[in-house]
């Protein structure tokens, strides 16, 4: 089966890769307790696949995602 945009994947990839990250306060506050509980990490870790993982240890490979209310809340007047 033909999935179909694998034809894409390459130019979709490249577009998603060249997003700049914009970490949240949630984030930088999330990063600082864990650093202060002894968690070393680094923000914004690009894996070699493109992606980027908010808070990684890539030597473990542990990785956490911080999905604060702009994930999840909308503007109820225009819908974003």
């Amino acid at each position: 089966v033909d999935f179909p945009l694998s034809r894409h994947l390459e130019s979709l990839r490249s577009a998603y890769v060249r997003q700049e990250s914009a970490p949240s306060q949630l984030q930088g506050d999330v990063s600082a307790m864990l650093e202060q509980l002894g968690w070393s990490h680094t923000e914004e870790h690009r894996t070699v696949e493109g992606f980027s993982l908010d808070l990684a240890d890539p030597k473990m490979k542990r990785a956490i995602e911080v999905d604060g209310p702009s994930h999840y809340l909308r503007d109820a007047s225009s819908g974003e």
